[in-house]
Parts: C-alpha cells; structure tokens; sequence
C-alpha cells in the first residue's frame, strides 16, 4: 500500500522514513514470502480437498483475502506493505519530488527483496505440502483476454491504494485492498495476479496458482502498463484535491 500519513490519532499511520531501511526491506522481503505461500499453499489445499474447480477458486481467493489482510495491518506500519514492484514505482513517481518520498535507494532494495520473497513463499509452500520445490509450472497463461485481465486487475488496485491515499484514507487499506484482490479474483479473466514479484514467485510452482514461465513476460509487461493506467486514473479523479489545497 502507499505510504500513510503520521498522526497521533492513528497509530498504524507510522512514516516508513522513521524506519530504518534494513527494517523496511525485511518486512518487504517476508511480507511478500508469506503473501505468495498464502496465495500457493492455499491453493495446494483446495485442490486436495475437493475437484471442483470453482470450489478450488474460492478457497484461494478466500485464503489470499485473508491473509493480505493480515499482513498489511501487520507490516504496513513498518514498510507500506507494498509486497509489489508495481506499488513501489507507483509511490516512488508520484513522490519524487517530495524530500520524504520513496528515493531510488529505496526502490533499488524493496524490489528485489518483493522477488527474493515471492520466491522463497513459493517453494516453502511446495515444502509444506510435500511438493518438489522448484517445479516450473507449466500453466499456460498466455492469451490476450488474460492478458486484458492483468491491465484491469492492476489498474484497480493502484487506483484503490494511491485513491485511499489521497483522500486520508490509508487506515482502511487492510480491508479495502484485501476486498478488492478478493473480488478481482473473480471479475477479472486472470484472477488477478497484479503484481510482478507473485507472478515470478508463481512461476516456481506446478501447481493450482502456477504461471509457466514463458506466460511470465506477457503479465509483467500488462501488469506495468497496469500501473501505469492506475496512476494516470488517479490523476484525473483526483487532481481537484491538489487544486483545493494550493
């Protein structure tokens, strides 16, 4: 999520800045693991428990909602919980002329600690579900509607965070973004990746939430484009703030 504001009245509002950066990176790095364990573990689960394909689905998405969830409330306060490269440039473009904004210092370690991590949840979730841990998948994620899916998935979610952000409404990220992953699992044709270090992480993966690696470049290249699509939305909806504020 993007950066929260600090106020007394709202003790998750703790600026990043007052972190150390070993800390922020840490938090990014096991943050984003146990996102992508949850993510694959749960989808492990569901298709041990049942061969419905759609009963598979919700279990997954039930699993990723829930987890995220957590894990915002739990690591935001320390990095943002961004657990996502998209995120991370997101909030280092629209902050860098802000002396306390994400600085390339920062962007350079947050990246690929969200890819070390993703990976590293990938394969201990193999492990925990007696898996090979390292088995590329070999699901096909290559057509264009999916591709179409991850511009749209990615685009929702930056306009959510950096929209909460702009209307002093970073305290209910938790929810709002664990909801909108939760639902983009099922609007969207991709079940809605949207984020390029869970898409490598996957990659790892012969399983329910595996993408094969040859899939991998299409969903980054959308999921950007994605962002990019986010920012410019966020701009158009709520540039009239900026105004009233000057």
């Amino acid at each position: 999520m993007a950066r929260p504001a600090a106020t007394a009245a709202d003790p998750l509002a703790i600026e990043p800045p007052a972190v150390p950066l070993l800390n922020r990176v840490a938090a990014e790095l096991v943050g984003t693991a146990a996102l992508v364990a949850v993510v694959v573990g749960s989808g492990i689960q569901a298709t041990e428990l049942s061969q419905d394909v759609g009963l598979q689905l919700l279990a997954n998405s039930l699993g990723t909602v829930f987890g995220l969830g957590v894990l915002i409330l739990l690591l935001g306060p320390v990095s943002g919980a961004h657990f996502n490269p998209v995120v991370t440039l997101a909030e280092w473009w629209t902050g860098r002329k802000d002396p306390k904004g994400l600085g390339p210092r920062e962007v350079a370690a947050y990246i690929p600690a969200q890819i070390a991590g993703a990976i590293g949840g990938a394969m201990l979730a193999d492990a925990m579900f007696g898996e090979a841990l390292v088995k590329w998948s070999t699901h096909d994620r290559s057509a264009g509607h999916l591709l179409l899916g991850e511009v749209v998935a990615t685009a929702g979610l930056v306009l959510l965070i950096f929209g909460l952000a702009k209307t002093d409404q970073l305290r209910f990220a938790p929810v709002a973004v664990a909801s909108y992953i939760g639902a983009a699992y099922w609007f969207t044709s991709s079940t809605s990746f949207a984020n390029p270090a869970v898409s490598i992480g996957r990659t790892f993966t012969d399983t329910f939430a595996g993408i094969a690696p040859g899939s991998l470049p299409g969903f980054i290249g959308m999921q950007l484009i994605g962002g990019i699509v986010g920012l410019a939305l966020v701009a158009l909806i709520f540039n009239h703030r900026r105004r009233t504020e000057t």
